[in-house]
């Protein structure tokens, strides 16, 4: 397989420097799914759009009903921010690299003419940095026939270095809240007249510390954007709003840092005599890996870079919204594959880089875990996957 790779080095690295090059942000994937589409309609792919979201699926192989099906997931959107003082669409996560392994696991299994017994999935999912983008898929009921699903991610050098890669990543969860404090500005020199609201928001900041859970299980609130107040700096404001960033190791926990949370809001609140405003804006869920699959992910690794460069499941504080596809579809088998490629600084610095060749190494994982998964189902369809 690695020849059949090697040989398909140009393509694949043309491919990841044209998506490096056009980063388009969560929900305005607008061109990346035009030109994904264009591509995927090359290979005999069955391809489905939406008119009221981006995202490109395609669908590979038996077009038989209740056939058995392996997804392969990547994300699409870049990030926004500042880059050399110019604040611009960045792909500093690796969502080009996620695409261009996914589109290389189709030109592999194109070019080495391999008959599935089974369906191929493709999915190229938006707006996973705002969160929300695999809810839509769910919506879209893109995973209802899935039967495994498999996803990638880049790793920073901290957790993993090239030549390794992890079976499962073990993702916390995650939550924002927006609230506002809704009051009347009053003159600076009559403070007994009003409220000031960022008296109120710094009493949140305060009270938030006093929320205690299972100090076994990793977790943190905090507050992540203040806005009050204007350019009049002789008036107390009376409206401010703010965002709260939680975080928790488990679903769990992080039901629990919810519900202490939204009771301090209401405790300020009433203590100040305000009206405050919230909602929980995003919430993302913590990883509930399979163990079958992340057993195959593991083969796979093994087979591609040998059984000491496995690593175990990477535990990591970071969120990432693949697990609402387990969380909204039980039914799912899956995983993400932790790869190894000499990222540094990190992930969503401005300048972050890795290692192309690890898009070699993706492809071939990836590959291998589909071709694995197929074959140890094979039997429900009589045949395993075969060359023509």
């Amino acid at each position: 397989m690695r020849t059949t790779i090697e040989q398909l080095r140009p393509v694949i690295f043309s491919l990841y420097e044209h998506l490096h090059q056009h980063p388009e942000i969560s929900w305005q994937e607008v061109q990346t799914t035009a030109f994904l589409a264009d591509f995927l309609g090359q290979y005999d792919c069955r391809l489905t759009t939406f008119e009221d979201v981006t995202g490109v699926v395609a669908e590979w192989g038996s077009v038989a009903p209740d056939v058995f099906t392996v997804g392969v997931r990547a994300d699409m959107d870049a990030l926004w921010q500042e880059v050399d003082g110019l604040f611009q669409a960045n792909h500093s996560c690796g969502h080009d690299a996620h695409m261009t392994m996914v589109l290389g696991v189709l030109l592999v299994l194109h070019e080495r003419k391999i008959r599935l017994p089974g369906r191929l999935k493709l999915i190229f999912q938006p707006a996973e940095e705002s969160g929300d983008g695999a809810l839509a898929m769910v919506r879209k009921q893109v995973v209802d026939d899935v039967d495994f699903l498999y996803g990638v991610h880049l790793r920073p050098i901290q957790e993993i270095t090239r030549g390794r890669a992890a079976s499962a990543i073990l993702h916390g969860a995650a939550a924002t809240i927006y609230a506002k404090v809704q009051g009347e500005d009053i003159h600076g020199a009559r403070p007994h007249l009003g409220t000031n609201a960022i008296e109120v928001a710094a009493t949140i900041v305060t009270e938030l510390k006093s929320i205690h859970l299972d100090p076994l299980i990793p977790y943190s609130v905090k507050m992540t954007q203040l806005n009050s107040g204007g350019k009049s700096t002789n008036i107390i404001p009376g409206s401010a709003y703010f965002h709260l960033d939680l975080r928790a190791q488990s679903n769990q926990s992080m039901d629990a840092l919810l519900h202490k949370t939204e009771h301090v809001l209401q405790q300020v609140a009433q203590l100040y005599d305000v009206t405050l405003h919230y909602e929980i804006t995003e919430r993302v869920y913590a990883a509930e890996v399979n163990e079958e699959a992340r057993h195959i992910m593991g083969e796979a690794i093994v087979e591609v870079l040998g059984q000491s460069q496995l690593e175990p499941p990477i535990l990591t504080p970071g969120a990432e919204d693949f697990h609402y596809y387990t969380k909204e579809r039980p039914h799912l088998k899956a995983t993400m594959l932790g790869l190894g490629c000499d990222l540094t600084p990190g992930l969503h610095h401005p300048r972050m880089h890795f290692h192309k060749e690890a898009l070699l190494d993706g492809i071939e994982i990836l590959t291998r875990a589909v071709l694995l998964t197929f074959d140890r189902h094979a039997t429900k369809h009589h045949t395993g996957p075969k060359e023509d």
